[in-house]
Protein backbone atom coordinates (compact mmCIF):
# COMPACT_ATOMS: atom_id res chain seq x y z
CA UNK A 1 0.00 0.00 0.00
CA UNK A 2 2.87 2.34 0.85
CA UNK A 3 4.62 1.67 -2.48
CA UNK A 4 1.39 2.40 -4.39
CA UNK A 5 1.11 5.69 -2.53
CA UNK A 6 4.71 6.61 -3.35
CA UNK A 7 4.19 5.81 -7.07
CA UNK A 8 1.01 7.91 -7.19
CA UNK A 9 2.74 10.81 -5.42
CA UNK A 10 5.72 10.76 -7.77
CA UNK A 11 3.42 10.66 -10.83
CA UNK A 12 1.37 13.50 -9.38
CA UNK A 13 4.43 15.66 -8.63
CA UNK A 14 5.65 15.32 -12.23
CA UNK A 15 2.34 16.58 -13.59
CA UNK A 16 2.14 19.50 -11.13
CA UNK A 17 4.30 22.57 -11.42
CA UNK A 18 7.45 23.11 -9.39
CA UNK A 19 5.83 25.45 -6.84
CA UNK A 20 3.17 23.00 -5.75
CA UNK A 21 5.42 19.93 -5.53
CA UNK A 22 6.39 20.63 -1.90
CA UNK A 23 2.73 20.94 -0.94
CA UNK A 24 1.79 17.67 -2.63
CA UNK A 25 4.83 15.92 -1.10
CA UNK A 26 3.89 17.12 2.40
CA UNK A 27 0.32 15.88 1.91
CA UNK A 28 1.58 12.51 0.70
CA UNK A 29 3.92 12.13 3.65
CA UNK A 30 1.07 12.97 6.02
CA UNK A 31 -1.10 10.34 4.36
CA UNK A 32 1.65 7.72 4.59
CA UNK A 33 2.09 8.53 8.27
CA UNK A 34 -1.61 7.87 8.83
CA UNK A 35 -1.29 4.54 7.05
CA UNK A 36 1.66 3.56 9.26
CA UNK A 37 0.08 4.87 12.48
CA UNK A 38 -1.82 1.68 13.41
CA UNK A 39 1.48 -0.22 13.41
CA UNK A 40 2.97 2.16 15.98
CA UNK A 41 -0.24 2.40 18.02
CA UNK A 42 0.35 -1.11 19.30
CA UNK A 43 2.72 -0.15 22.12
CA UNK A 44 4.58 -2.61 24.26
CA UNK A 45 3.73 -2.53 27.96
CA UNK A 46 6.93 -2.76 29.99
CA UNK A 47 7.40 -3.05 33.73
CA UNK A 48 10.41 -3.08 36.02
CA UNK A 49 11.03 -4.91 39.29
CA UNK A 50 13.97 -4.25 41.62
CA UNK A 51 15.02 -7.64 42.95
CA UNK A 52 17.51 -5.96 45.27
CA UNK A 53 14.75 -3.88 46.87
CA UNK A 54 12.53 -6.94 47.29
CA UNK A 55 15.36 -8.86 48.97
CA UNK A 56 16.08 -5.91 51.23
CA UNK A 57 12.70 -4.31 52.04
CA UNK A 58 9.94 -6.90 51.69
CA UNK A 59 8.39 -8.46 54.79
CA UNK A 60 9.50 -12.00 53.85
CA UNK A 61 13.08 -10.78 53.31
CA UNK A 62 13.19 -8.96 56.64
CA UNK A 63 11.76 -12.01 58.41
CA UNK A 64 14.30 -14.29 56.72
CA UNK A 65 17.17 -11.96 57.66
CA UNK A 66 16.04 -11.87 61.31
CA UNK A 67 15.72 -15.67 61.34
CA UNK A 68 19.22 -16.16 59.93
CA UNK A 69 20.77 -13.64 62.30
CA UNK A 70 19.13 -15.42 65.24
CA UNK A 71 20.46 -18.77 64.01
CA UNK A 72 24.02 -17.43 63.74
CA UNK A 73 24.06 -15.15 66.79
CA UNK A 74 25.73 -17.70 69.10
CA UNK A 75 28.54 -18.36 66.60
CA UNK A 76 28.98 -14.63 65.97
CA UNK A 77 29.24 -14.01 69.72
CA UNK A 78 31.87 -16.75 69.99
CA UNK A 79 33.89 -15.14 67.20
CA UNK A 80 33.68 -11.77 68.94
CA UNK A 81 34.86 -13.41 72.16
CA UNK A 82 37.82 -15.05 70.37
CA UNK A 83 38.74 -11.76 68.68
CA UNK A 84 38.64 -9.91 72.01
CA UNK A 85 40.77 -12.63 73.62
CA UNK A 86 43.33 -12.41 70.81
CA UNK A 87 43.42 -8.62 71.09
CA UNK A 88 43.92 -8.68 74.86
CA UNK A 89 46.68 -11.32 74.60
CA UNK A 90 48.43 -9.27 71.92
CA UNK A 91 48.26 -6.18 74.15
CA UNK A 92 49.60 -8.21 77.09
CA UNK A 93 52.49 -9.48 74.95
CA UNK A 94 53.33 -5.92 73.86
CA UNK A 95 53.31 -4.81 77.49
CA UNK A 96 55.33 -7.81 78.78
CA UNK A 97 57.74 -8.07 75.83
CA UNK A 98 60.58 -6.01 77.40
CA UNK A 99 60.80 -8.31 80.46
CA UNK A 100 60.27 -11.65 78.68
CA UNK A 101 63.07 -13.94 77.66
CA UNK A 102 63.58 -14.42 73.93
CA UNK A 103 62.23 -17.98 74.01
CA UNK A 104 59.15 -16.97 76.05
CA UNK A 105 58.44 -14.03 73.66
CA UNK A 106 58.75 -16.33 70.59
CA UNK A 107 56.50 -18.92 72.26
CA UNK A 108 53.77 -16.34 72.94
CA UNK A 109 54.06 -14.91 69.43
CA UNK A 110 53.52 -18.42 68.05
CA UNK A 111 50.49 -18.87 70.29
CA UNK A 112 49.09 -15.55 69.06
CA UNK A 113 49.71 -16.56 65.44
CA UNK A 114 47.92 -19.88 66.06
CA UNK A 115 44.99 -18.09 67.70
CA UNK A 116 44.84 -15.64 64.81
CA UNK A 117 44.81 -18.36 62.14
CA UNK A 118 42.18 -20.28 64.13
CA UNK A 119 40.06 -17.13 64.34
CA UNK A 120 40.45 -16.46 60.60
CA UNK A 121 39.46 -20.05 59.76
CA UNK A 122 36.39 -19.85 62.00
CA UNK A 123 35.40 -16.50 60.48
CA UNK A 124 35.69 -17.95 56.98
CA UNK A 125 33.59 -20.98 57.94
CA UNK A 126 31.06 -18.72 59.62
CA UNK A 127 30.80 -16.49 56.54
CA UNK A 128 30.44 -19.48 54.20
CA UNK A 129 27.74 -21.06 56.37
CA UNK A 130 25.96 -17.73 56.79
CA UNK A 131 25.99 -17.07 53.03
CA UNK A 132 24.81 -20.58 52.23
CA UNK A 133 21.93 -20.29 54.68
CA UNK A 134 21.05 -16.81 53.43
CA UNK A 135 21.01 -18.05 49.83
CA UNK A 136 18.67 -20.89 50.83
CA UNK A 137 16.22 -18.51 52.48
CA UNK A 138 16.39 -15.85 49.79
CA UNK A 139 16.05 -18.28 46.88
CA UNK A 140 12.63 -19.17 48.25
CA UNK A 141 11.71 -15.47 48.31
CA UNK A 142 12.95 -15.03 44.73
CA UNK A 143 10.79 -17.96 43.59
CA UNK A 144 7.74 -16.43 45.26
CA UNK A 145 8.56 -13.02 43.78
CA UNK A 146 8.90 -14.55 40.29
CA UNK A 147 5.48 -16.19 40.67
CA UNK A 148 4.00 -12.85 41.81
CA UNK A 149 5.62 -11.06 38.86
CA UNK A 150 4.19 -13.59 36.40
CA UNK A 151 0.74 -13.21 37.94
CA UNK A 152 0.90 -9.40 37.76
CA UNK A 153 2.15 -9.61 34.15
CA UNK A 154 -0.81 -11.81 33.16
CA UNK A 155 -3.41 -9.77 35.05
CA UNK A 156 -2.19 -6.39 33.79
CA UNK A 157 -1.16 -7.48 30.26
CA UNK A 158 2.55 -6.72 30.47
CA UNK A 159 4.58 -7.69 27.42
CA UNK A 160 7.90 -7.47 29.22
CA UNK A 161 9.01 -7.14 32.84
CA UNK A 162 12.67 -6.36 33.40
CA UNK A 163 14.57 -7.06 36.59
CA UNK A 164 17.71 -5.18 37.58
CA UNK A 165 18.28 -2.45 35.01
CA UNK A 166 20.80 0.38 35.04
CA UNK A 167 18.22 3.15 34.86
CA UNK A 168 14.44 3.00 35.10
CA UNK A 169 11.60 5.46 35.00
CA UNK A 170 9.49 5.30 38.17
CA UNK A 171 6.48 5.23 35.83
CA UNK A 172 7.15 1.56 34.94
CA UNK A 173 8.43 0.39 38.36
CA UNK A 174 6.05 -2.28 39.72
CA UNK A 175 8.27 -3.34 42.64
CA UNK A 176 5.73 -2.08 45.19
CA UNK A 177 3.01 -4.23 43.60
CA UNK A 178 5.24 -7.30 43.83
CA UNK A 179 6.14 -6.55 47.46
CA UNK A 180 2.42 -6.14 48.25
CA UNK A 181 1.73 -9.51 46.59
CA UNK A 182 4.45 -11.04 48.80
CA UNK A 183 2.76 -9.68 51.89
CA UNK A 184 4.39 -6.32 52.32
Amino acid sequence: MKSQLVLKVSALTRSIGRGNRALVLAAALGASAMVAAPVYAQTTKIGFVSTERILRDSKPAKAAQAKIEAEFKRRDDELQKLANNLRSQAQKLDKDAPVLSESERVKRQRQLADLDSDLQRKRREFQEDFNRRRNEEFSSIVEKADAAIKKIAEQQNYDLIVQDAVTVSPRIDITDQVMKALGG
